[in-house]
């Protein structure tokens, strides 16, 4: 069975150009974010892109903010991809982009710049124990020779 849920989602004051998250296609696993502003990337920094939006996630659920594929294959990439919004965090969303190659990247007010994803979030506990090594596993970091 599919579990749902709404996201409230608030366009802060001085973004009047930012536009709701929407999925490209009925079938899409995530919402597309766009960006609020013109700006533009270049190589060596990271910039934070405003979305001009507050979210917020309905409970038992936070937010994953995800690159875009297509951005990627022209050099712009999510930097701490991917992202966390909590349900507590009340601030506006804004996604770090980095340009790889080229010498700059022009993003205009409504392009595409992530996607972001509902995540159901149960409640963990953590408690002390002994963890122990299960099958052949050596270590981690590429250890499986993949």
């Amino acid at each position: 069975m599919a579990r749902g849920g709404e996201i409230l989602i608030e366009k802060v004051d001085d973004a009047p150009l930012a536009n709701k998250p929407i999925r490209a296609t009925t079938e899409s696993a995530c919402l597309d974010l766009h960006s609020a502003e013109d700006t533009v990337l270049v190589p060596g920094k990271v910039t934070l892109v405003r979305t001009g939006l507050k979210m917020r996630p309905p409970k038992g659920t936070f937010l994953e903010v995800r690159p875009r594929s297509g951005l990627s294959s022209q050099g712009v990439l999510m930097v701490n991809a991917p992202g966390t919004i909590d349900r507590d965090y009340a601030f506006e969303v804004k996604v770090p982009l980095t340009l790889l190659f080229g010498e700059s990247f022009r993003i205009k007010a409504g392009d595409r710049i992530a996607q972001v994803r509902m995540v159901h979030n149960p409640p963990a506990t953590v408690r002390w124990g002994r963890v122990v090594t299960q099958g052949d596993r050596k270590g981690g970091f590429g250890s499986t020779g993949r």
